[in-house]
């Protein structure tokens, strides 16, 4: 059954790229919360459920012994798969997971899960994890404390519709309505992304999924409108290098 997102689907199909080289990595400290929350050790096996171009993946690789990632888009898969060739990369969905009962000691989403909040998939992740297992919830979130963050994030609201969003809270929903799960325990971060404006904010921005789903000529536009920023604003303008501020939001989420 696919149950891919359509925006998902043609989004991150067409700008894969895009996604590797704009999206940020995560915080180094990432790496304790993952042992200290996830329990994650060299003899643990991990995986990554809607691993994307596989950016946490790669973190997850060097704190468990066997990390395994999935992934439904083959574009971003294939980008994953260029980039540790040796690890296992299987297609599937978060409510079909191409593996066996209690196989993991932990499952991490990082700026998937809302893609998938339901019943179905927090069913199947629970099947997938051992007795004591844990689910960890990972985004990087934009903070619009900072004036040209938050009118980046003007620019995106036209386009966003539907679409499911973190910041809409909804991802939470199902914890509250079904029994697979304890409820989200947060850590919070400070994180940010440094480098060229081209790559940090407007490859960042060409990669969310509702943008690269554009008809080229709208895209072209927001594009346009992104270098704009970029031009004007006192905080970015003349800059070769910029420091993109987020905080990232951790959750441990304990099988029950």
């Amino acid at each position: 059954m696919d149950t891919l997102h359509g925006q998902a689907k043609t989004g991150f199909a067409r700008e894969a790229q895009a996604y590797e080289r704009g999206r940020p990595e995560y915080a180094p400290e990432l790496a304790d919360w993952l042992r200290r929350e996830l329990g994650l050790r060299p003899d643990s096996a991990v995986l990554d459920l809607g691993a994307g171009t596989g950016k946490f993946t790669r973190l997850l690789a060097t704190v468990a012994g066997e990390a395994a990632a999935v992934e439904p888009v083959d574009e971003m898969r294939a980008q994953l798969q260029a980039r540790l060739p040796g690890l296992r990369a299987l297609k599937g969905t978060a409510e079909e997971i191409p593996l066996p009962d209690a196989s993991m000691d932990a499952v991490a989403c990082a700026q998937a899960f809302h893609w998938f909040a339901n019943e179905d998939a927090l069913r199947e992740i629970h099947r997938v994890l051992k007795p004591g297992g844990s689910l960890g919830l990972i985004w990087n979130v934009r903070d619009e404390s900072c004036d040209w963050v938050a009118r980046i994030s003007e620019l995106l609201a036209p386009y966003e519709g539907d679409t499911p969003r973190f910041h809409s809270g909804a991802w939470c929903l199902p914890f509250e309505t079904t029994g697979y799960f304890a409820a989200p325990a947060l850590t919070m971060l400070s994180h940010s992304h440094v480098g060229p404006p081209e790559r940090v904010i407007v490859d960042r921005f060409l990669s969310v999924s509702f943008i690269a789903a554009l008809p080229d000529d709208e895209k072209r536009r927001f594009a346009e409108a992104l270098r704009r920023l970029i031009a004007t604003h006192p905080d970015l303008r003349g800059r070769e290098e910029v420091a993109f501020p987020y905080r990232t939001e951790a959750y441990r989420c304990a099988r029950l």
